[in-house]
């Protein structure tokens, strides 16, 4: 029985953490309780969207980096995609969307691989055309404008170094 115990415990560690081949993405909200979006003051609320958003980029490392690369991400402040307007009392929790709300992401990265820096920056996402995404607007997922401006920042800065899986 304590064999068996042994045995189940060792594939769970080797099933839950990764193999020096994988790429890996760490993200880190600095700061989150001061970012412009009023969600990220919310301690529930933004525990939910970073976890989300740190979930959605580790899937993005995934499929773009290669084996062996790290990809280190501080998410330096947010701004989601349009506004809560409390005053509109049947719909307080309904964020209205506007031309003048696109979502914003202002973020630093590192990317490397075996100790080495290929590449670093601080940018600024934001989609100004937001509404026009298609897609997005026919998404049921949660903060697909925001998920849409990530993954097509992904797929421009690392998209070139492996081939889609």
């Amino acid at each position: 029985m304590a064999l068996l115990r042994g045995l189940f415990l060792g594939l769970l560690v080797l099933a839950v953490v990764p193999s020096a081949s994988q790429a890996a993405v760490a993200v880190r909200f600095v700061g989150a309780e001061r970012f412009y979006d009023e969600d990220f003051r919310s301690a529930s609320k933004r525990e939910a969207l970073t976890r989300e958003l740190s979930r959605f980029l580790g899937t993005l490392g995934g499929r773009y980096l290669p084996p062996g690369q790290t990809l280190s991400i501080d998410i330096l402040d947010v701004s989601l995609a349009g506004r809560n307007e409390p005053w509109r009392r049947t719909a307080a929790d309904v964020r209205v969307m506007r031309e003048s709300t696109p979502p914003r992401v202002r973020l630093r990265y590192v990317l490397s691989e075996r100790g080495r820096v290929l590449r670093q920056a601080e940018e600024t996402l934001l989609d100004w055309d937001y509404l026009s995404n298609v897609s997005a607007r026919n998404s049921s997922e949660w903060l697909p404008y925001e998920k849409a401006m990530l993954r097509d920042w992904f797929r421009r800065r690392f998209g070139d170094l492996a081939p889609r899986r």
